[in-house]
């Protein structure tokens, strides 16, 4: 399952049915779990900790020191989840001392190929970076979110749960779970009713995501206003407030 010509340094560790494709370089102090598949061309560095079952495409870089001017070469680290399939040259860079050192990917992603992974985000589950989507430094993308191609995430900006960021936006600010935003610098632009639909939200609680999203940027009412205006939602359906927790703990303010 390991090629002749791949390179798999002393200190690796590589768990049971692992394949390494030809010309790929495992680095010391990195830990490859179960029925992981590493292509040709790929270099993956540690310290880095990958579960089981990921698949990672030729010429992806994965757990390579940070491109921040005041990393200086500290033993910061990559934690990555299970079935996370990482496509042709997309990189995803290991943290910094000045955050918690740690990049952290969960499971079941998908990014696709030239996508980029800054240090120290933090990546849920379920997660599409489509080609060319990346997130700066210090970024937080929740769970069942979308990252339209070449659209882009300023650094300390936090997406959430379900978000759907649209083709070429700029995020520069933080993007509340459900809304789908377009443009540069981005915008909300509609909540992810297909996106809901999908992951098998009831019609009710889809209707009261879009009265929040109705009282967030339609209603000319201020954050405080429109979240006191949603109290008797948020009590009443989990989505509204996923919502209202989002807005109230968003330290950049969400999108307008």
């Amino acid at each position: 399952m390991i090629h002749s010509t791949a390179i798999i340094e002393p200190g690796a560790k590589l768990g049971n049915n692992v394949s390494v494709g030809p010309y790929s370089y495992i680095g010391n102090d990195v830990v490859i779990g179960d029925n992981c598949i590493i292509e040709s061309h790929v270099v993956v560095k540690g310290p880095s900790t990958i579960g089981s079952g990921n698949h990672i495409f030729q010429f992806a870089s994965v757990g390579e020191a940070c491109q921040d001017k005041k990393y200086n070469n500290e033993p910061t680290t990559l934690i990555m989840g299970d079935n996370n399939v990482i496509r042709e040259c997309a990189t995803i860079h290991r943290g910094t001392i000045q955050d918690q050192g740690v990049t952290k990917i969960g499971s079941n992603n998908l990014f696709m190929a030239y996508t980029h992974v800054a240090h120290d985000a933090v990546i849920g589950d379920n997660v599409i970076f489509a080609n060319n989507a990346s997130v700066a430094g210090h970024v937080h993308v929740g769970d069942w979110v979308i990252l339209g191609g070449n659209s882009g995430v300023h650094q300390f900006c936090k997406i959430g749960d379900h978000a759907f960021i649209g083709m070429y936006s700029g995020v520069n600010k933080d993007v509340p779970p459900f809304v789908t935003t377009i443009g540069m610098p981005a915008g909300p632009a509609a909540t992810n009713k297909e996106g809901m639909k999908r992951r098998g939200f009831e019609s009710d609680e889809i209707m009261a995501v879009r009265r929040a999203y109705k009282a967030f940027y339609r209603k000319s009412l201020g954050a405080e206003e429109a979240i006191e205006s949603l109290s008797e939602d948020a009590a009443k359906y989990p989505a509204v407030k996923l919502m209202v927790d989002f807005v109230k703990s968003s330290e950049r303010g969400i999108v307008r």
